[in-house]
């Protein structure tokens, strides 16, 4: 059976890894004032349209997702030809309306997919089934890299489609954003009263960062910590001992960044952790935040995500 994998561009995995493995992107156009692009994880493009007009305008962006008829088009050109059952892994539905538009998509994919197939030489049936990541950015990573290894392992769709539906469950997402002004003016152009002005004003005054975090679609800080780099070393080595309390589901850990990856990689705590990944056989993704991520919580977050029992962040 040939087993084809989607992901949509908030996944946050290096666009290389996406394209040795033949997964497929969902892009998402991201529109600030007159200049468009649409994210297709292009790293170079990204950080071009993050330079130019993210830092100063990024909250007023509108960002687009492919509707119901493009996936719908994506599908019955392609993919229902080059493959016999597809994974599409979503972020969230809980931030975005991409679940729902691939879920209504496919209702009309396995109404329609068998004239493309017939025509391709090919009768035997097609199935589809889009999975809900129930996380955001770097922690999407943690599932699409496990589809790939299982595919990649001969394992059948029954397998792969129990061990992603297991692994949003599991899937802890932490990110430190370092302008909670900026989420704030984001959250409210987006209708979103999650971030008060009282806690963006005592947050910035006093220089307090947020370890925000993400499990079955919840958000929620788990800490609040004086200084952006303390708050990261905190996160980075919170990471770091669950790798070495060999506490990951997954032999996979997932990080992302607003911005260049040399800056990453300059953060407090950032060698320990990768470090900890290389002596446990962990491999460490690390990819620049995708442009839809970065105009959603801003230049310079970082995310840190991988799969595990519990969420046991304490600030």
């Amino acid at each position: 059976m040939r087993i084809g994998l989607v992901v949509d561009s908030a996944c946050d995995l290096p666009l290389e890894y996406l394209e040795q493995h033949n997964v497929d992107v969902l892009p998402i156009t991201v529109r600030i004032g007159e200049a468009v692009l649409a994210d297709r994880r292009n790293e170079q493009a990204t950080l071009e349209f993050l330079h130019a007009h993210v830092a100063e305008r990024g909250h007023e962006a509108e960002t687009t997702p492919y509707t119901v008829q493009q996936i719908q088009d994506l599908f019955l050109s392609r993919l229902v030809i080059d493959y016999d059952y597809v994974f599409c892994m979503t972020i969230t539905k809980t931030r975005s309306p991409i679940f729902d538009n691939a879920q209504q998509a496919s209702f009309a994919i396995l109404s329609d997919y068998k004239a493309a197939r017939s025509a391709a030489g090919n009768n035997t049936p097609f199935a589809l089934r889009v999975v809900d990541s129930q996380n955001l950015f770097a922690a999407q990573g943690i599932g699409a890299v496990e589809a790939v290894r299982l595919r990649e392992a001969g394992e059948g769709a029954p397998k792969i489609r129990a061990r992603l539906e297991n692994l949003a469950l599991h899937t802890q997402g932490y990110m430190v954003p370092p302008d909670l002004y900026y989420l704030r003016a984001r959250a409210r152009t987006k209708g979103d009263r999650s971030v008060s002005f009282l806690s963006a004003a005592l947050g910035s005054a006093l220089d307090i960062k947020p370890v925000l975090h993400c499990n079955r679609g919840e958000t929620a800080p788990v800490a609040k910590i004086k200084g952006f780099e303390p708050a990261v070393e905190k996160l980075f080595a919170h990471a770091a001992q669950r790798v070495e309390a060999g506490e990951l589901l997954t032999p996979t850990l997932c990080l992302s960044y607003g911005g260049e990856l040399d800056d990453m990689r300059k953060l407090p705590g950032y060698e320990r952790l990768r470090d900890a990944c290389a002596s446990n056989n962990i491999e460490l993704f690390e990819s620049v935040m995708s442009l839809t991520g970065m105009v959603n919580v801003g230049k310079g977050a970082v995310v840190v995500a991988f799969a595990a029992e519990g969420q046991k962040f304490h600030g």
